[in-house]
C-alpha cells in the first residue's frame, strides 16, 4: 500500500481511500504536505491538525463549486462539491468521538454529499429504511443494462467498523456492479454513519434483525427482484454479512470483501499491540460504536462477535474473499470462514495476491481487481440477464 505518510499506516490508510473514493492526488498532496512531520508522532496526536487541513481543502472545493453553480456549470460544480463532501468525510473519521468540530462536519459532509448528487445527476438516491420506531439511512444506485420493465436483483452493501454508505458509495462498487445489471443499497447499519452519530444506534450482534429490516424494505420495491437479493460485507462487514445470511433466509446469496471471522480474538491481538488500527483512537472509537460504558464491557461483547456455529448455517451460494498481506485481519480468518462453509451449495475462496494486486485490509492499495472480481461473481451466480442478452 502507498504509505503517503511513511511511518503511519493509519493515517496513508486514510489517504488511499481518499484517492480510491475519488479524491484527487493533487488536492490530497496540499492537504497532507504540511503533516509529514505530525504524523511521524503516532496515530492519535495531530488529528486535530488533520482536521483542519483537510477541512480547508474541503472549503476551497465549495467556493469554486459555488462558481460553477452560478456560471451554469451544474456538473462541474456537482463534482467538486462531491469531492469535498469526501474530504470532510475523512477529516471527520479521523477525530475522538468526543471532538467538539466532529458531529458539526458530518452533518456538513452530508449535505455536501446529496447536493453534489443532484447537480451532477448521478445515480443514486437517497431512502429511509423503516427500523422498529425510527429508520435506517441508505443509497440505492439502480442496475443499468436491465431490460425494460424487468426486475433487477440487488446488493445489500454493509459497512465496517468506521466505514459509511457514503463513502463506500464513492468506491467502484456500484457501477461495478450497476454495468452488471445489478442495483445496490449502500445501508448505514447501527454502529455506522448517520445509525450511530445522528440516531445513536449503536452496533448489534445479531446483524440479522436490521438485515431482515432492509430486506422488508427492498421487497416494497417494484425495480427490485426479491427473490434475488444479496448481502456483501466489508471489512467487519465480514461478520455483520455471514451473520446475516445465515439466519435472514430471505438472502440469496452472500459475499465478504475482507474475512472477519473472529474479531474478538482480533481485540485481544490488538490489547497485545500485534496488527494495526483503521482509526485512530482506537479504543474510544469502539466502545463509542458498541455502545459500552468501558473497556471491560466492550471486550464482553467483542467475544460475542465470531463466526463459529454460524457461518455452518449459511445454505446459499457464499463468497469470501482477502488480501494474503492484510495487517488488520490475517488472512488465516478467511480460510476459518471458507472451511465452516459446510452447508452452502457453492462456496467459493478468493485470495488476492501480488499478482493481481489487493493484497491489504479489502483490497485497499488496489481494489481494481477485487471490485471486478466480486462483481463478476455476484452476476454470475445471480445469473443476470441484461438488456441485449450479452454478458458484461
Amino acid at each position: 500500500m502507498f504509505l503517503y505518510f511513511p511511518t503511519n499506516y493509519v493515517w496513508s490508510m486514510n489517504v488511499v481511500g481518499a484517492v480510491e473514493a475519488g479524491g484527487r492526488l493533487g488536492e490530497i498532496h496540499e492537504m497532507c504536505r504540511p503533516l509529514l512531520e505530525i504524523a511521524a508522532q503516532g496515530d492519535d496526536p495531530g488529528t486535530e491538525a488533520f482536521f483542519k487541513a483537510w477541512k480547508q481543502g474541503a472549503d476551497r472545493l465549495v467556493e469554486l463549486a459555488g462558481e460553477d453553480e452560478v456560471a451554469g456549470h451544474l456538473i462541474s460544480a456537482g463534482e467538486k462539491l462531491g469531492r469535498a463532501a469526501l474530504y470532510c468525510a475523512m477529516a471527520e473519521r479521523m477525530q475522538a468521538h468526543g471532538f467538539a468540530d466532529r458531529l458539526p462536519l458530518y452533518r456538513y459532509s452530508l449535505e455536501l454529499f446529496l447536493r453534489g448528487v443532484q447537480l451532477a445527476r448521478e445515480n443514486c438516491t437517497r431512502v429511509e429504511i423503516p427500523y422498529g420506531d425510527t429508520s435506517l439511512a441508505g443509497l440505492f444506485v439502480k442496475a443499468e443494462n436491465v431490460r425494460d420493465g424487468a426486475k433487477a436483483p440487488c446488493v445489500v452493501v454493509m459497512n465496517g467498523l468506521d466505514s459509511t454508505k457514503e463513502g463506500l458509495y464513492r468506491s467502484s462498487l456500484p457501477r461495478d456492479l450497476s454495468r452488471r445489471g445489478i442495483s445496490s443499497l449502500f445501508i448505514d447499519q447501527p454502529g455506522t454513519g448517520e445509525a450511530l452519530r445522528l440516531k445513536g444506534l449503536p452496533a448489534i450482534v445479531e446483524s440479522e434483525i436490521w438485515a431482515g429490516a432492509v430486506i422488508d424494505y427492498l421487497e416494497t420495491r417494484a425495480d427490485v427482484d426479491s427473490r434475488r437479493i444479496g448481502a456483501l460485507g466489508v471489512s467487519l462487514g465480514g461478520y455483520y454479512a455471514p451473520r446475516a445470511v445465515a439466519f435472514e433466509k430471505r438472502f440469496f446469496l452472500g459475499a465478504v470483501w475482507g474475512a472477519n471471522h473472529n474479531w474478538g480474538e482480533i481485540q485481544k491481538r490488538r490489547e497485545a499491540k500485534a496488527g494495526k488500527n483503521p482509526v485512530p483512537h482506537y479504543w474510544e472509537h469502539v466502545r463509542w460504536v458498541w455502545g459500552a460504558k468501558d473497556h471491560d464491557e466492550f471486550m464482553k461483547i467483542a467475544e460475542r462477535v465470531h463466526l463459529d456455529g454460524v457461518a455452518e448455517q449459511i445454505t446459499v451460494p457464499f463468497l469470501v474473499t482477502h488480501g494474503e498481506q492484510d495487517r488488520q485481519i490475517p488472512v488465516e480468518y478467511a480460510h476459518r470462514t471458507f472451511e465452516r462453509l459446510t452447508s452452502s451449495p457453492n462456496p467459493q475462496l478468493k485470495i488476492f495476491t501480488d499478482r493481481e494486486g489487493g493484497v491489504e485490509h479489502c483490497s485497499l492499495d488496489n481494489p481494481a481487481f477485487g471490485g471486478s472480481f466480486i462483481a463478476d461473481w455476484l452476476a454470475d451466480t445471480f445469473q443476470v440477464k441484461t438488456r441485449d442478452g450479452i454478458r458484461l
